[in-house]
Formats: structure tokens, C-alpha cells, sequence
């Protein structure tokens, strides 16, 4: 069965396995989930379940989300997970690490950190102009945007622009270790986010 939990990143460090192997690591601090809300077929059209994790003053959140959290909590993160069938989840539940064991693969989403704007050698790895004689401040130019027909940019040219702050997805992480008694998982290799990060692990 699929398992999914709501997690913050803490940041990258060493881990050293029985056999002497050093494993670069992100670990990811989790508390207890709770379910706020089960979607089903009948009444949703789908079959998802609701997690909301974290915490926020009462007065910064909106009255819809206190209506809808229902004395569950002040959280300050909600995701959906689609589920083939959620009859085993119910609202007021808790979804704990238990279940994510060390070897296991898991796919882990977040926001990546944002790059503000910049030009398209940075962007997009465009070479630039040429450094030679006669030419001059054309090192990080893009050059030329168009021809003579149709006279006009076509829709998706590489151009400078606001890089990063999306969604990124990073499938087929293995979880080296998990320590349940203290709400830390460590995962082999990089995970999208700054420190701090809300991150989603599906797995």
C-alpha cells in the first residue's frame, strides 16, 4: 500500500552505513499528520485523503479553515493524496512515519527555491556571444529573437525570465533511515526546498 505523510526539510548531511559506505543524506522532520477531511467517490466524485501538518497562530487563519479544521488544529499546511480507496482513513486520525522503512523508495515534492530573474545563460545554458576581438558586452547576450518571417517572437522562446519557485518532484529517493521517536527521516540524495521547507513524501 501506498504511504504518504507531510514533512518539513531540515537540511543535508553524512550518514555512515554498517559497512563503512558514506551516504549523502536531507533529512525531513515530521510530526504526526492529522486527516482533516476523506474524500470518497459517492459524495466527492474521487477517492483522496487530507493531511494537514504544522502550526499557526489562531487569529492567521481564515474562518473557512477553522470551520474546516473543526478543533483538529491550527495547521499551516493542507495537501491532498489520491487514494484507490480511503474507507481504511477517517477524520481526527493520525498518520505517523510507521510504515516508511529504511531501503524503502520514495517520492518526495516541494516548492524549489526561487531564482529570481535572470538571463538566459544562467536559464537555460545558452553559450553567449563570441569573446574574440571586435566584440564587446555580447558575453551574456542572447542574440538574435526572431527572422524575417513571421515577423514576430514565437510562443515559447527562451528568453531571460523568473527562474525557479515551482513545484519540483523528485522520484526514487531511498530512505536510509528513520527515526520515529524523534520525527526524523533521512533520504539518500538531494530534496527540492530551501531549509524549512514544507515538503510531501509519497512512497
Amino acid at each position: 500500500m501506498n504511504k504518504f505523510i507531510l514533512g518539513k526539510k531540515l537540511g543535508c548531511t553524512q550518514l555512515v552505513k554498517g559497512t563503512g559506505e558514506i551516504v549523502p543524506v536531507t533529512l525531513i522532520g515530521v510530526d504526526d499528520n492529522a486527516v482533516t477531511q476523506v474524500r470518497t467517490p459517492e459524495k466527492d466524485g474521487y477517492s483522496a485523503v487530507q493531511l494537514a501538518t504544522g502550526s499557526k497562530k489562531v487569529k492567521n487563519l481564515t474562518k473557512p479553515l477553522r470551520g474546516h479544521f473543526k478543533n483538529l488544529g491550527n495547521f499551516s499546511f493542507v495537501k491532498e493524496f489520491k487514494v484507490s480507496d480511503a474507507a481504511e482513513y477517517q477524520a481526527g486520525s493520525k498518520v505517523s512515519l510507521e510504515g516508511f522503512e529504511e531501503g524503502r523508495k520514495v517520492t518526495v515534492s516541494a516548492l524549489a527555491k526561487g531564482r529570481g530573474f535572470q538571463g538566459v545563460v544562467k536559464r537555460h545554458g545558452f553559450s553567449g556571444g563570441p569573446a574574440s576581438h571586435g566584440h564587446r558586452d555580447v558575453l551574456r547576450r542572447p542574440g538574435s529573437i526572431g527572422g524575417r518571417f513571421p515577423q514576430r517572437v514565437l510562443k515559447g522562446k527562451k528568453m531571460a525570465g523568473r527562474m525557479g519557485g515551482g513545484r519540483v518532484t523528485t522520484k526514487n529517493l531511498e530512505v536510509v533511515r528513520v527515526d520515529a521517536a524523534s520525527g526524523v527521516m533521512a533520504v539518500k540524495g538531494a530534496v527540492p526546498g530551501h531549509r524549512g521547507a514544507w515538503v510531501e513524501v509519497r512512497g
